[in-house]
């Protein structure tokens, strides 16, 4: 039997749902092939999550605590983990695919002497591993890989499973840890967050997303009142960050956010494939465009085709009256 190790991830005292989705893939996993699925939280107050993380069915919940944790530092962080791989010996060991992982992973691989495959939307575990799948060049293709060894390191990018409840009664382990920050090379002086949209694009269930159609500020208003009304956040395309309408933040696409919400409705974004890498896990996709054949429709579950200053508006009330 092996033990399936799960990286909890918090942000703004949140769990990041994209590590409960791990963890419920993870559980499915251990189900099906007789191993035990196991969980770790790394936060100044980690045992505060522990009842949220407990419905996802883990056989045991690790909870390394201290206030170093309070911001992303990778050299205690990877001491963290380090410390967590040492106790659990996990076979594999997944993460979400956040910024922060993606700053630590490589390293964390190199110093277990571990496989890793990094950034994959599907994974499976086969005799001698893993098999995944990678999207590659901006997701026109889904790349078939492999990692093989006694410890494996996965990323998984956010929407690539369903979050399935599976309440459990695990075992707390207290992972005792100290960390001297004399230690530090660097020091994390303070972050600065840009400013954006109130809901946070990775974790946001709905996405109102504009793309050139709506550069104008008639067109921005309108994108803000279906938000709001949705309780969406806002995202954009490129073209509206490269021409300083929008804060870069809300980019999605290739060089911008992963998103993979409830419901992603596109207003005014063409559909090229550097804005579909970052959006084409959403589950429901609404396009709203006058192009006809513009490239989103050929991804979207709904499309409407008008000119969006005369589509949005009753769309906007209609809703309204729904809500009512």
């Amino acid at each position: 039997m092996s033990n399936l190790l799960t990286h909890i991830a918090i942000s703004d005292g949140k769990v990041k749902r994209a590590s409960l989705e791990v963890l419920s893939r993870c559980k499915q996993l251990a189900e099906e092939h007789g191993h035990t699925a196991e969980a770790v939280i790394i936060d100044p107050d980690a045992s505060s999550y522990v009842e949220q993380v407990k419905q996802y069915g883990p056989d045991k919940i690790y909870i390394v605590e201290d206030p170093i944790f309070k911001n992303h530092i990778n050299t205690p962080l990877l001491k963290a983990l380090t410390a967590i791989m040492d106790e659990a010996n996990p076979y594999l060991f997944a993460f979400a695919s956040t910024e922060s992982t993606k700053d630590i992973l490589g390293a964390l691989a190199a110093n277990q002497d571990a496989a890793v495959l990094s950034d994959v939307s599907g994974f499976d575990l086969t005799d001698s591993g893993i098999e995944a799948t990678r999207p590659v060049m901006a997701a026109k293709i889904l790349s078939d890989s492999q990692a093989v060894g006694d410890k494996i390191l996965v990323s998984v990018r956010s929407g690539s499973y369903e979050l399935v409840e599976s309440p459990s009664n695990p075992e707390i382990v207290k992972i005792d840890y100290s960390f001297d920050e004399s230690e530090l090379k660097t020091t994390l002086r303070d972050i600065l967050g840009a400013s954006g949209d109130k809901i946070d694009l990775s974790e946001a269930e709905t996405i109102v997303a504009a793309g050139r159609g709506a550069k104008d500020e008639e067109g921005q208003k309108l994108i803000h009142q279906l938000a709001e009304v949705l309780n969406a956040a806002v995202g954009a395309s490129r073209a509206l960050t490269e021409a300083g309408i929008v804060n870069p933040s809300l980019q999605i696409g290739q060089t911008g956010k992963v998103v993979s919400p409830q419901l992603y409705i596109a207003v005014g974004i063409s559909g090229a494939i550097q804005h579909v890498a970052g959006m084409a896990n959403s589950k429901v996709i609404v396009a709203i465009n006058k192009d006809p054949d513009a490239p989103i429709f050929d991804i979207a579950d709904y499309g409407i085709v008008g000119d969006l200053y005369k589509v949005l508006p009753p769309f906007i009330e209609e809703l309204k009256k729904i809500k009512a």
